[in-house]
């Protein structure tokens, strides 16, 4: 039978450091909450805004696939591995620390603020060999549809990650349905509404809201108004 689980905006965790401030889905750093862990393997997505010239000074990750979404402004990367890049809206940069990797991440503006995804997928290997990846999505834009952003494959369209999961976007004209096939019918769908109105499986959602879904094989969205979405399809068990 299937099931679903709403994490609407405002109960978001919140974190504001000044210079950052942060709306966590998931428990993150200072916010705990037990009945927010995870959703299958995913295990942070954090609503990020860094204020101009400001952020995220060298520190270690471990055996985590990150991914980060640039929904306005500009990311400055570094990282021990030699890399160093600008992310900008419409692209999507891909993280497996592996074995161990260190890495900054700054607002590469000195006039306004950066606002972006970011996001944690526990991976299905351990101690891999760390590696970086970033592309554009622009191109690969579909009105009214879902675009693929994030497989398992590297030969897929998108980035790749070491876990069975498929993220996908979606721009959606006021009130256009559709519906998005599961890849594996044993995972689930997390389902993050960037911007507008819109009805999944039913279940009205806004801006930030977010909804999972399993023990399905489809799901119905229709929209309210224009819409963007991201689609998160993740293993449960892992």
């Amino acid at each position: 039978m299937k099931q679903s689980i709403s994490h609407k905006s405002a109960s978001r965790g919140i974190s504001d450091h000044g210079w950052l401030h942060s709306r966590h889905t998931f428990s993150f750093a200072h916010y705990f909450d037990p009945q927010r862990m995870n959703f299958g393997a995913l295990r942070v997505l954090n609503d990020d805004t860094v204020a101009a010239g400001m952020g995220f000074g060298e520190h270690p990750h471990r055996n985590m696939e990150i991914i980060s979404i640039p929904l306005k402004g500009e990311l400055r990367h570094q990282d021990s591995m030699g890399t160093t890049a600008i992310i900008r809206e419409g692209e999507i940069q891909v993280m497996s620390a592996g074995s161990g990797i260190t890495h900054s991440e700054y607002n590469h503006q000195s006039n306004q603020e950066v606002q972006f995804l970011q996001i944690w997928i526990v991976p299905n290997q351990q101690d891999v060999t760390p590696r970086y990846d970033q592309i554009s999505i622009r191109e690969l834009e579909k009105k009214n549809d879902f675009f693929q952003i994030l497989s398992p494959n590297p030969s897929d369209q998108g980035v790749w990650i070491h876990q069975e999961a498929w993220f996908h976007m979606g721009i959606l004209e006021k009130e256009h349905s559709t519906t998005y096939q599961f890849k594996n019918p044993d995972n689930g769908l997390y389902v993050f509404v960037l911007e507008g109105n819109i009805k999944v499986d039913g279940q009205e959602l806004s801006d930030r809201d977010g909804l999972g879904i399993w023990e399905t094989t489809e799901v119905l969205f229709e929209s309210v108004t224009h819409a963007r979405v991201l689609l998160m399809e993740i293993p449960m068990n892992f």
